[in-house]
């Protein structure tokens, strides 16, 4: 081999060390990195960031209430498209109750079937999603998911959310019914849209962006599940930064999907979730709220207490 081939060689073997070197630092930033665990709230913190849910916030909240008027979500229905796996939805009322006594008491019962906590409007508790097998505050999954159920983690350990919620209509700053599918929310989108709504956002707040996807929720399920405008992880940061207590959406993941970066996906839930212990609500309504110009309100929602559960079907209320 003669010398200046050795060379060339060489270069790009060092070439190639730097790029894999480079690859392995940006896979290490954003998955193994062990700077954000323990918790702030302690290593054995198992509630993240609804340690910000505190009196003060809930007699902000009451502060709000001045119609007395409520909107609340899309709860669950049959028929719901799955977006994963065996994820459904279906109730039966197999038959009716009665007795013989002379007032003819009656009843019905039911029997649910299907991923209850992760379909419809879809609340992701701590156990929900990972950073390989870390979870919150550094839990491993090997120790703590187990088949009959979470044994850290659980959404029973979340509590009440009684706060202030911060409504960020992006769809109606840029001017649009809706953002389209993979169209990525910037912070300058956010600081633009509460410039001219007029509010801010606070430490514990509940924040959720109208993108006005949701129209498209049981109208176009392919469409709707497909993709979606959501926020990036610019966006997410700074959202952490605010020392939000969750981040809602009207569509099914709240960031953007797909990733610009399509090698990695639901880097935000990541952020959100495993990182920093905030929480994410998902498939929301939010265009009554949108189209009244109801920016700030407060906000209520109490995951059912399903030990060992990675989440919870509910209603969350928005009373103004």
């Amino acid at each position: 081999m003669s010398h200046k081939r050795k060379n060339v060689v060489k270069f790009f073997a060092i070439l190639g060390s730097a790029v894999l070197l480079i690859a392995l630092t940006a896979t290490w930033t954003l998955t193994e990195e062990s700077n954000w665990y323990p918790s702030k709230w302690g290593k054995d913190d198992q509630r993240g960031a609804a340690n910000l849910l505190t009196a003060t916030k809930v007699l902000e909240a009451a502060s709000l209430i001045k119609e007395g008027k409520s909107t609340n979500s899309v709860g669950l229905r049959s028929g719901y498209a799955a977006v994963w796996d065996t994820r459904h939805y279906s109730l039966l009322i197999p038959q009716t109750g009665s007795t013989d006594h002379a007032n003819k008491v009656t009843w019905h019962d039911e029997i649910v079937s299907g991923e209850i906590g992760q379909i419809g409007t879809q609340f992701d508790g701590l156990g929900h999603l990972g950073i390989g097998d870390l979870y919150y505050n550094g839990n491993n999954r090997l120790d703590f998911a187990k088949p009959d159920g979470l044994k850290k983690l659980g959404v029973e350990n979340v509590g009440v959310f009684v706060t202030r919620g911060v409504l960020i209509d992006v769809a109606g700053y840029k001017g649009v019914e809706h953002l389209e599918g993979g169209y990525e929310i910037t912070v300058e989108d956010i600081e633009g849209a509460l410039k001219k709504q007029g509010v801010e956002i606070r430490p514990g707040d509940v924040v959720i962006t109208h993108t006005g996807w949701g129209k498209f929720w049981m109208t176009d399920n392919e469409r709707y599940n497909g993709s979606e405008p959501g926020i990036g992880m610019d966006a997410g940061k700074y959202l952490v930064e605010k020392q939000i207590v969750m981040a809602g959406a009207d569509n099914w993941a709240i960031e953007v999907i797909p990733n610009p970066d399509e090698s990695i996906f639901a880097p935000v839930h990541q952020l959100f979730i495993a990182k920093t212990g905030m929480y994410n609500i998902e498939n929301l309504i939010t265009a009554e709220l949108a189209a009244d110009k109801v920016y700030e309100f407060a906000f209520i929602f109490a995951p059912l207490r399903l030990k060992g559960a990675t989440g919870s079907p509910g209603n969350p209320i928005a009373i103004r």
